[in-house]
C-alpha cells in the first residue's frame, strides 16, 4: 500500500532529494567518503555550500545587497537573534499563532515589543487586518504561514519599517519580493531539507546599528563574512537542501510550484467545504494556508473523529491528525507532496462520507 506523507514537519521531501542524499551517505561525489564524514573545509563540500547559496538566490530572485546563510539552531533560535541584531529600542509584531507568540516572548528580552494585532481571540483562525505599525519601530515581524492553525499571509507587505518574516513552512512555495524584507528566516524541515538546518536571508545594510555587544556566534555579520562556515555547518542537511533547490528548478521554479500548490489546495478545500461530515477551521478563503490545510468534524459528527483518523491511516494517509491546539485533521501539502496524494485523501474522505450516510 502506498503511503501518503502529510506530516507537518519534518515532512515529505522530493524523491530526487532522498535518492541523492542516500547515495551521498555512502559515497559523496566519488570521494569514497560519506557526506556525514567529509570535512566541511574540503573543496567538495565548499562547492556544495556555494551552489546552495547561489541557487537559493536564483530561485527567489534575491537582489544584490542580500546574503543567504545556513545555520543551526532552528527558527526558534532566530526568535532571539533577530531582536538581538536589529532592535535598538522598539519592535512591532503581528501575533498569528504559537510560533509568532514565541517570537514575541523572545523579543521582549531586548526591548519594547508592540503587538499590533492578534488573532488569538478566535484561536488564530484568521489573519488580522486594519492595524497600525509604529513608525518608530526598528522592524515589523510576521509569521507568514501558521502550520498549527492553517492560516497564511500570501502577500508581501509595503510598510514604513523593515519587515522580518518567519517563512519556515512556505519558503519556495510562492514567489516573494525579497526586496520588501530586511530578513527572511526559517527552519528547513518543511519545504527544504531534513531538520537541523536554518536558512536566513539578510539585507546587509540592516546590520551593525545596535549598540549592545553581540556574542560572535550570534552576530549575523560573522556568518556572512565566513560564508556560513564560521563553525561546522550541518553538512548533510545543506547537501539535502541543494538537492531540493535543484529539484524546484527542475519543476520550473518557484512560480510553477505556486501553481501546483494552489491546484492541490483548491481541490482539498473544495472537498472539505462540500463534504457533509467536515468543516474547515479557517472560514475566510483569503486567509487559508496553501501549505497546511486544517479541518474538523462538524459538531454533530464529533464522535466520528477518531474513527475517521483510523480509517484514513489504514488507507495510507499518514500524519493527518490535527495539532492538539486545534484538533481534527491537518494535511500538509508542501512542495514535494504530489497531487496524487491529495486526490487519494479526497477519495478516502468521500468513501468515509458514503459509508456513514448509508
Amino acid at each position: 500500500m502506498k503511503k501518503h506523507n502529510f506530516y507537518a514537519g519534518p515532512s515529505i521531501l522530493p524523491q530526487y532529494t532522498v535518492n541523492n542524499v542516500a547515495k551521498a551517505v555512502t559515497d559523496f561525489d566519488g570521494t569514497g567518503l560519506s557526506i556525514m564524514e567529509i570535512s566541511h573545509r574540503s573543496k567538495e563540500f565548499i562547492a556544495v555550500m556555494d551552489e546552495a547559496q547561489n541557487l537559493f538566490k536564483e530561485l527567489l530572485a534575491i537582489p544584490s545587497g542580500y546574503h543567504v546563510v545556513f545555520l543551526g539552531g532552528g527558527a526558534s533560535t532566530q526568535f532571539a537573534l533577530v531582536p538581538m541584531n536589529l532592535m535598538i529600542k522598539k519592535s512591532a509584531y503581528l501575533d498569528t499563532g504559537s510560533w509568532a507568540s514565541k517570537a514575541i516572548k523572545e523579543a521582549g528580552y531586548f526591548g519594547e515589543v508592540v503587538v499590533v494585532a492578534s488573532s488569538k481571540d478566535r484561536n488564530y483562525s484568521y489573519i488580522p487586518t486594519g492595524y497600525t505599525i509604529p513608525d518608530d519601530a526598528d522592524y515589523f515581524h510576521i509569521t507568514t504561514n501558521n502550520t498549527i492553525y492553517g492560516t497564511e499571509i500570501k502577500v508581501d507587505f509595503d510598510v514604513p519599517v523593515p519587515v522580518v518574516a518567519d517563512m519556515s513552512s512556505d519558503i519556495l512555495s510562492r514567489p516573494v519580493d525579497v526586496s520588501k524584507y530586511a530578513i527572511i528566516y526559517g527552519g528547513a524541515q518543511k519545504n527544504l531539507a531534513p531538520a537541523g538546518l536554518t536558512f536566513v536571508i539578510i539585507k546587509e545594510d540592516i546590520l551593525g546599528k545596535v549598540e549592545r555587544v553581540l556574542p560572535t556566534m550570534f552576530d549575523y555579520r560573522t556568518h556572512i563574512e565566513k560564508g556560513s562556515m564560521f563553525n561546522t555547518p550541518p553538512c548533510l542537511p545543506v547537501f539535502a537542501a541543494l538537492q531540493t533547490l535543484k529539484w524546484v528548478k527542475m519543476q520550473g521554479g518557484v512560480g510553477e510550484m505556486q501553481k501546483i500548490n494552489h491546484a492541490k489546495a483548491e481541490i482539498l478545500y473544495s472537498e472539505i467545504d462540500r463534504n457533509s461530515l467536515f468543516i474547515p477551521t479557517v472560514t475566510n478563503p483569503e486567509d487559508r494556508s496553501i501549505m497546511n490545510i486544517c479541518w474538523v468534524m462538524k459538531e454533530e459528527n464529533k464522535d466520528l473523529e477518531q474513527e475517521f483518523l483510523e480509517f484514513a491511516t489504514q488507507r495510507g494517509m499518514i500524519g493527518i491528525k490535527g495539532h492538539r491546539s486545534v484538533g481534527g485533521f491537518r494535511a500538509s501539502t508542501y512542495n514535494a507532496l504530489p497531487k496524487e496524494s491529495v486526490e487519494s485523501l479526497i477519495d478516502v474522505m468521500q468513501e468515509f462520507e458514503s459509508m456513514k450516510s448509508r
